[in-house]
């Protein structure tokens, strides 16, 4: 997100004595998507918005806390996988099996491969 735009939502939450206070969920999140997008010092990062680190760190805290806790984001939802150059299988109960292998794509383009599900399921624990 453009942070001249952040800056000016963040300003709606200013209170007379110059506090962020009752920031919504989904602005929460897109100031913790900027600042683990942004590639300069948090300093740099805190002045480009125009705020302290003082105002920010209660706020990309909390923000941190809804990320673990499954918050989704403001356009972000169920967004489908497809794993090219697998088959899937069908059980009868609904379960859809993945032949050889499970690949995950992270977003940085790197790929992970998974044998057994249970090490996905391990992985995606520890990576949320």
């Amino acid at each position: 997100m453009d942070h001249i735009t952040l800056k000016k939502k963040l300003s709606t939450y200013l209170t007379e004595k110059g506090r962020l206070k009752n920031v919504s969920d989904d602005l929460l999140y897109e100031i913790l998507c900027s600042w683990e997008e942004w590639t300069g010092t948090a300093t740099d990062f805190y002045k480009s918005i125009g705020f302290t680190h003082r105002q920010m760190a209660k706020l990309i805290g909390k923000a941190k806390k809804l990320k673990r806790e499954g918050f989704a984001g403001p356009s972000e939802g169920f967004k489908e996988v497809h794993v090219e150059g697998y088959e899937e299988v069908s059980a009868p109960n609904g379960v859809y099996l993945s032949s050889p292998m499970i690949e995950l794509r992270q977003t940085n383009g790197q790929l992970i491969r998974f044998p057994q599900v249970g090490q996905l399921l391990e992985y995606l624990k520890k990576a949320s």
